[in-house]
């Protein structure tokens, strides 16, 4: 082998271990990045505002994955920490859900009471109303005398439902043609005291009672003209 080939050899065995060195600083690069990241967790980030004080649902949330170690250690990652829960103050919008903007919807508030009825389980309750929904409450009454028109009232705006219970079988009587349900469900609300009265006088004396379910953050005021409803006045 002749000078000019050593050198060819050297220059080649020079070219591997540089590669190799390449490699390694590249390997050793993405073993320090991974270090720092660490591995990816679940956590969840608002959509948008949330008021003070608001129930809080899993559809106000987005599901996002970030490292592990840039997590807070009160950052909540299982959604279902937010069932029952209320917001403590103003959420913004793209800010991570943590346990210390939350805390235990209350169960009442001053100068309410619970209340329990029953409702048809299948014009009133329909598997759509859970604890912490917020509903508005129609009855419908026959006419006072004979000839007087039957009416559709909502005798109770934004009721704040505590509870649901099971379904219940009712009996349905000798007479099916009364049409009386024959399953309802227990529900349980928050009410002031003439919101309360207004409650139970109808399950006692309404043909029917149907609850709605409020959108949360809507406009639930609903003027006194546009409470009471007749057939025969409809325009």
């Amino acid at each position: 082998m002749n000078s000019r080939q050593r050198r060819g050899v050297i220059l080649l065995l020079l070219s591997v271990l540089c590669a190799l060195g390449a490699f390694a600083g590249v390997l050793s690069l993405i073993s320090d990045v991974r270090s720092k990241v660490g591995p990816e967790v679940t956590a969840y980030q608002l959509k948008a505002d949330v008021q003070p004080y608001t129930p809080l649902s899993a559809g106000q949330f987005e599901k996002i994955r970030m490292p592990k170690r840039w997590l807070s250690p009160n950052a909540v990652t299982d959604l279902g920490q937010v069932r029952g829960k209320i917001a403590v103050t103003t959420l913004r919008q793209g800010s991570l859900l943590q346990s210390d903007m939350i805390v235990n919807q209350p169960a009442l508030r001053p100068g309410q009471q619970e209340v329990a009825i029953m409702i048809d389980a299948a014009t009133g309750v329909a598997g759509k109303i859970t604890p912490g929904a917020t509903v508005n409450v129609y009855a419908t009454f026959p006419g006072a005398r004979q000839g007087d028109p039957a009416q559709s009232k909502i005798i109770v705006t934004n009721a704040r439902v505590l509870d649901v219970g099971r379904i219940t079988a009712l009996d349905p009587g000798a007479d099916s043609r009364d049409r009386q349900p024959t399953e309802a469900v227990p529900i349980t609300f928050a009410l002031s005291t003439i919101d309360a009265q207004r409650i139970t006088y109808a399950e006692s004396f309404a043909q029917r009672v149907r609850l709605a379910l409020v959108a949360p953050g809507g406009d639930t005021d609903v003027p006194a003209k546009d409470r009471t409803y007749e057939l025969a006045n409809d325009k």
